[in-house]
């Protein structure tokens, strides 16, 4: 007599042995909690570098340190990780179904329960397989690219941010200088008019003058106590930690015939167009699989049947959808936008980048120009204030003259402290657009295909 259970058993250790196999292969979970308590570290010496440190910083300094610590730039590389895993998704065909019935003989002819199974695969997901790992790839290496030109950026805003300190502490302290003329003016002034020596109507302009004076001080004062705060979070650093920078910023000149030179080719070094290229390649691919997806659904493998009567049937199992109203139609239209979209912006992009160099080397040139005029007008007054200066003091002229002359000299040093500071501010944006001083980026060769999209 056959064991009615037997069936019973021989599904439920079939179930058991699936699921033993499935749990083998699959991933296990590990809770990885926020740090609620994070904070900028408190000193020059928490953050990483490579080496030993100068005790006053240069911009490059600055930046390498912004490399290797700013919190924003450790964040946008995990991306890497991310594309990486994406694209090993798109590289896992799909798994093939198994499918399987058990019916128990109630009455009836026949004497066992029937039983049938199948195994199946997807054919349309084989066919636009290689489209959408290509463009998987793309998308990673597009988002390399995006990660590089972030840390371009950063490179860039770190070294304006140590350009500004310094360049900046030259100027606050030619106004503090400034400002201390017109106070030991108006105590001069305050002590005359006590002795009756001068009246309210002569103290009253150098009183709005030294007023003025002290405020453009002040001002100053707090936008460079706001540009430190900037850099020490740029550094990942606590606001409190002030750094020791360098008395003056040097950066390295820009080879103009250079730079024009190299502005033909500027798609293939520029790591955001490099990335706007990869996706328009990602999306050329996605276009070409969503043209691949015309094809129907379509499964097929084998098939094993047994009925009541011990007949066994085995042969193939075809499923299909017919193709009368979806012919993948609306994601073929979407996806050709998208191209037409980013084709677009690519062109816009590129244009503008170009454009935008060519402006700054035509600000250069004006700023030089300028400074230049600037430097020889303070070459005329600079010799005139030291015998002014020298004939104050043997009183043969009186002190309103000698301080307007000597605040008119500290003025033109304001200025030109000023243009330098705005020709490095554009030398230190114009090595960012070209790639200057930056780390090195390259277009990836194209990938061989050999698709042809039907219309």
């Amino acid at each position: 007599m056959k064991n009615p259970t037997a069936p019973f058993r021989f599904v439920r250790h079939a179930m058991l042995a699936a699921a033993m196999l499935a749990l083998g292969a699959c991933a296990t979970y590990s809770p990885k909690p926020l740090d609620l308590a994070a904070t900028g570290k408190t000193s020059l010496a928490d953050l990483r570098h490579d080496g030993a440190l100068p005790e006053r910083l240069t911009p490059d300094d600055v930046v390498r340190l912004a490399l290797d610590n700013n919190p924003d730039l450790v964040a946008v590389r995990a991306q890497h990780g991310i594309a990486q895993a994406q694209l090993r998704s798109a590289g896992i065909l799909p798994n093939p179904v198994l499918s399987g019935s058990y019916a128990s003989l109630l009455s009836g002819p026949g004497e066992m329960a029937a039983i049938a199974a199948g195994l199946t695969m997807d054919l349309k997901s084989i066919v636009t397989f290689s489209a959408k790992h290509h463009a998987a790839d793309a998308s990673a290496q597009s988002v390399d690219a995006t990660v590089l030109w972030q840390e371009w950026q950063t490179i860039g805003k770190a070294r304006l941010a140590a350009v500004d300190l310094i360049e900046g502490d030259r100027q606050l302290a030619l106004l503090r200088r400034n400002a201390e003329l017109w106070h030991e003016r108006l105590q001069r002034n305050q002590q005359a008019l006590v002795q009756g020596d001068a009246t309210l109507a002569t103290l009253a302009p150098d009183l709005a003058a030294g007023s003025d004076a002290q405020k453009q001080s002040d001002d100053f004062e707090r936008a460079q106590q706001t540009r430190r705060r900037d850099l020490n979070l740029l550094l990942g650093l606590d606001p409190a930690v002030k750094l020791q920078l360098a008395d003056e910023a040097t950066l390295p000149e820009i080879d103009v015939d250079a730079v024009r030179a190299q502005l033909p080719d500027l798609a293939n070094r520029r790591p955001d167009l490099i990335a706007l290229q990869l996706g328009y390649r990602a999306q050329e691919e996605k276009v070409w699989a969503s043209v691949l997806a015309q094809f129907p659904l379509f499964s097929i493998g084998p098939t094993y049947g047994r009925d009541t009567s011990n007949v066994r049937t085995l042969g193939p199992q075809i499923t299909m959808d017919l193709p009368i109203f979806d012919r993948n139609q609306g994601n073929i239209s979407q996806e050709h936008a998208t191209r037409e979209q980013l084709h677009a912006e690519f062109e816009a992009r590129l244009i503008a980048a170009k454009t935008e160099v060519e402006a700054m080397l035509a600000d250069q040139a004006l700023l030089q120009k300028q400074l230049e005029t600037k430097r020889a007008m303070l070459a005329q007054m600079e010799p005139m204030a030291a015998h002014v200066q020298t004939a104050f003091h043997q009183g043969d002229i009186d002190e309103r003259n000698y301080v307007d002359l000597v605040a008119s000299r500290n003025a033109k040093q304001q200025e030109i402290l000023a243009l330098r500071q705005v020709m490095l501010e554009q030398q230190v944006a114009l090595a960012t657009l070209v790639g200057a001083g930056m780390p090195h980026a390259e277009m990836p060769g194209a990938q061989t295909s050999s698709k042809q999209e039907q219309p």
